[in-house]
C-alpha cells in the first residue's frame, strides 16, 4: 500500500503493520510532520506525473465486514458441558436462537478441505496421460533418425533396446564410414577383369546400412577412366547381413569385381553413399 505526506507530498510505500501503533497516524521521514496515512492510502499509484494521491474522507460511518473466515471457540464451562448432550440432540427447530449463535460453530477454509477425486477426474487424467504418451512416441518416431545419432539419446537407446530386446533402425551415415585399406589387382578367374578390395569401419556410435560404394578409376592425368556404382546386394550376398547392417565399431571387407579399363588406370577413389 502507499500514502503521502500532505507537507512534502512524499509518496511512502507501507504495509498494514505500520498502521497499527498510532491508529493510523505515521510521521515522515523527511519532513518530520506527523499525518493519518488512512487519509490517502493506495493499493497502487496512479500513472506518472501525478502531484497527490486521492484522499479519502474520515469521518464516515464505520463499514462492516461481513465475510468471516474463523471465529475460535469459547472455553467451555460445566453448565455448558452438562447441557452438551441436549443440545447437541435438540434440533433447530426446538431452539429457534440456536440458529443465531456461531460461537460453537467451526468449519475449515475451503482451500484446506480435501476433495474426493470422482471416478470421472481419476478417467479424465488417465485419457490425458496415454494421449500425451503417444503423442511423443509419434515425435519419437518421426525424429528417430537424429535421436539415435544422437551422441548422448543414442548409447541410452541401444542399451534399452538390449535390455527389452528390440532392434533400432539402422541410420546411414556415409561419412563415419572410414576406409582403413584398399588394394585392386588382376582377377584370379575373370579375364580382362579387376579384384578390388577394400577394409572399410563404421566410426559411428550406432548400426548402419551398407553403403552405395562408387568406385572410380583415373589415368596419370587424372582423367576418369571408369567408374562403378555397387548397390549393397552387388557386393554383400547374404540378406540376413544386409539386414543387420554394419554394427557401431565394426569392420567389414568388401570385394567389387570390375572391367580392366587397361593399362592407363594408375588410380582408383572410393567415395560412399
Amino acid at each position: 500500500m502507499y500514502t503521502q505526506c500532505p507537507e512534502c507530498l512524499t509518496v511512502y510505500k507501507l504495509d498494514a503493520r505500520l498502521l497499527v501503533p498510532a491508529c493510523g497516524c505515521v510521521r515522515c521521514a523527511h519532513c518530520d510532520t506527523v499525518f493519518n496515512a488512512l487519509g490517502t492510502l493506495a493499493d497502487q499509484l496512479p500513472p506518472e506525473p501525478f502531484i497527490r494521491l486521492d484522499e479519502h474522507a474520515l469521518d464516515q460511518e464505520p463499514p462492516v465486514v461481513g465475510v468471516a473466515v474463523f471465529r475460535p471457540r469459547p472455553p467451555a464451562t460445566e453448565s455448558d458441558a452438562a447441557a452438551a448432550p441436549t443440545a447437541d440432540m435438540a434440533s433447530p427447530a426446538e431452539h429457534p436462537s440456536a440458529g443465531e449463535d456461531f460461537s460453537r460453530l467451526t468449519f475449515t477454509p475451503a482451500f484446506a478441505r480435501r476433495r474426493r477425486r470422482s471416478w470421472r477426474s481419476v478417467l479424465w487424467v488417465s485419457v490425458c496421460t496415454v494421449l500425451l504418451l503417444g503423442l511423443l512416441a509419434q515425435l519419437a518416431w518421426a525424429e528417430r533418425d537424429t535421436l539415435i545419432a544422437h551422441p548422448t539419446a543414442g548409447p541410452l537407446l541401444v542399451r534399452a533396446c538390449d535390455l527389452i530386446g528390440c532392434r533400432l533402425p539402422l541410420v546411414a551415415a556415409p561419412a563415419r564410414l572410414r576406409l582403413l585399406a584398399r588394394d585392386v589387382e588382376q582377377h584370379p578367374t575373370v579375364r580382362d577383369a579387376l579384384l578390388i578390395t577394400a577394409s572399410v569401419r563404421n566410426d559411428a556410435a550406432f548400426g548402419q546400412p551398407y553403403p552405395v560404394v562408387t568406385i572410380v578409376l583415373s589415368d596419370a592425368m587424372g582423367h576418369r577412366l571408369a567408374m562403378r556404382r555397387f548397390q549393397p546386394d552387388d557386393y554383400v550376398g547374404d540378406a540376413a547381413a544386409r539386414a543387420r547392417g554394419l554394427a557401431a565399431g565394426a569392420t567389414t571387407a568388401m570385394v567389387f569385381e570390375v572391367q580392366d579399363p587397361g593399362q592407363q588406370a594408375v588410380s582408383f577413389a572410393f567415395s560412399f553413399e
